[in-house]
Order: C-alpha cells, then sequence, then structure tokens
C-alpha cells in the first residue's frame, strides 16, 4: 500500500508499507524533474509530439546498501492495458540523476542497461495518448543486487528479477494531453 505524505518542489513522498517493522522496511526515494511538477503536465518535448526525449530526472534516498537501481515508466491509463514507456536497469547505486535525452542505446554511458519498451522499441518512447489526460508514473527502485538481464527486456521480465530485492522506491507522475 502506498500513502502519500505530502508534496515538495515537484515531488510526491511517499511510504511504502510492507507489513513489515525494523529490518525488512522499505525506504522511500524522493523522485523530481526540473521539466514538471508532481501531477503536472510533461514538456512537449519529451513526447510523440515534440523531439520524443527523456526528461531529467534526479532522486534521493538511496540506501548504502543497494547495489544497482531501476526505472520504470509507464501510462495505467493506455485503452487496453498499462503501457510502458520506458525500462532502465543496473543503475549503478551512486547515480542520482539522469539528464534528458537518454541516447536510444542497450547501455547509456555511466552504467545502465536499457529494456524494450511497448512501442518495441529499446529506450525512452514519451507519452502520446490517442485521447484525454494521462498519467505517467516515473518509478525509481534501490535494489540489493544488480540484475543479471542483457539489453532489450520487457518491464515484466524485469519486475520478475526484481521481485525481493527491493530496498527502497519512489516515484515522480507526469501528465498529458495532445493537443491536435
Amino acid at each position: 500500500m502506498l500513502v502519500v505524505l505530502g508534496f515538495s518542489l515537484g515531488s510526491v513522498f511517499l511510504w511504502a508499507q510492507n507489513g513489515k517493522k525494523g529490518a525488512g522496511a522499505m525506504d522511500t526515494l524522493v523522485v523530481e524533474s526540473t521539466a514538471f511538477a508532481s501531477f503536472k503536465p510533461i514538456p512537449a518535448e519529451h513526447t510523440c509530439d515534440g523531439a520524443d526525449v527523456s526528461p531529467p530526472l534526479s532522486w534521493r534516498g538511496v540506501p548504502s546498501a543497494a547495489k544497482s537501481q531501476v526505472i520504470l515508466c509507464d501510462d495505467p491509463d493506455a485503452p487496453g492495458r498499462i503501457w510502458v514507456h520506458w525500462i532502465l536497469y543496473n543503475l549503478l547505486p551512486g547515480r542520482d540523476s539522469l539528464l534528458s535525452n537518454i541516447p536510444k542505446t542497450d547501455t547509456i554511458v555511466g552504467g545502465g542497461t536499457q529494456g524494450k519498451n511497448d512501442f518495441k522499441r529499446i529506450g525512452w518512447n514519451g507519452p502520446c495518448p490517442p485521447g484525454g489526460t494521462h498519467r505517467y508514473f516515473f518509478k525509481v527502485y534501490a535494489l540489493d543486487y544488480m540484475l543479471n538481464l542483457p539489453a532489450g527486456k520487457t518491464k515484466q521480465e524485469v519486475e520478475k528479477a526484481m521481485k525481493g530485492h527491493i530496498l527502497a522506491q519512489g516515484e515522480l507522475v507526469g501528465t498529458y494531453a495532445r493537443k491536435r
């Protein structure tokens, strides 16, 4: 269960309750972007209506025991199912941000592997909703190990590999509606 604790500087502070106290309790990451605030519109440059470049992200609160990090972005408002826009895994634990316009390559500079999104492409493909305003969840996870996965894996494959290894997590939600 996720409970919203507050808002600050475009972030939503979330507390992840896993039913445990003390050891095993999950830490919270604070996720932000200089491009958009929490529950505010994502600029068109990060969408199919613009240059379709990944937005800048930053996060804090990664536990010292973390061995890798994962970023997933999806749209739960897509018709018929959750639509995956970005899968990035095996980021090194010392990394706390990504600049805009991450190349659409198997690996990224500074360490990290990209998966295949629901557009069937490696890397970021931004919002392109068929109608209405959609929400885009940028989820960051700190893990207690490095995923043993090659590039091009799906969200489902990454989530399966992450199971039982999440030390901390946080999210930032942006919105987008096409102007036609």
